[in-house]
């Protein structure tokens, strides 16, 4: 079986076992996540072929929607990898981006790094920023049935792993626990350089959220 079957194939699986995922992890993001992949990948030296396969498999079994098995993820794709003759270093390979990709909390510390998981990485935080970034942490925080807004419950910044992991804060909060740490914590120069534009917008938005929450436009 050649590459682009391999990855054709693993296309197929994660959109169908994503069918009926929540919109902010369904296949519509791994699609994003492959393609911004794809795109910082062209300016760094990477294998391309594990690119594409973690970013294709990166969210198959988000923690977050298994109770929060972090080994689940890890053994579909193993699991499935293997089905269609995949060597085992590349799917070792696999296995510890599945592992290491995740923000937990902006306090983990990564037992694995590769070019490859630098790039998906980017491209996966690149989707938790702008204009798709804000519709996706809204739609999940309607998903868990949290409060919009409340003035009254101030971010906690620097959580633990577990704090994060368990946090029902309002949804605006997620921004700075989350959302605006990830530009200074890019990895590659082409990952820098397209969050710093989403980056941009999500302040310009929260600057205007607030001034219609408080009446003033």
């Amino acid at each position: 079986m050649t590459e682009k079957e391999i990855i054709n194939k693993t296309a197929a699986f994660v959109q169908s076992e994503l069918k009926d995922a929540e919109g902010g992890h369904d296949w519509w993001h791994i699609e994003r996540v492959w393609k911004n992949a794809r795109t910082i990948a062209a300016t760094e030296i990477v294998n391309l072929f594990i690119v594409e396969l973690g970013a294709l498999l990166h969210d198959i079994a988000d923690s977050k929607f298994h109770d929060g098995d972090e080994a689940i993820g890890v053994t579909k794709a193993r699991v499935f990898l293997t089905t269609l003759g995949v060597e085992e270093s590349t799917i070792g390979h696999i296995a510890q981006i599945i592992q290491n990709i995740s923000f937990k909390g902006g306090n983990f510390t990564p037992g694995f790094f590769s070019p490859e998981l630098a790039v998906i990485q980017d491209a996966d935080r690149l989707d938790a920023l702008g204009a798709i970034g804000i519709a996706r942490t809204f739609n999940y925080g309607g998903f868990k049935g949290r409060e919009m807004y409340n003035p009254s419950i101030k971010p906690a910044i620097g959580m633990t792993r577990d704090q994060y992991k368990n946090s029902d804060a309002p949804t605006i909060n997620h921004f700075y626990k989350k959302l605006l740490l990830l530009k200074d914590r890019m990895n590659t120069t082409s990952g820098r350089n397209m969050a710093e534009q989403r980056h941009q917008f999500m302040l310009s938005y929260l600057e205007q959220f607030y001034r219609e929450w408080d009446g003033i436009s």
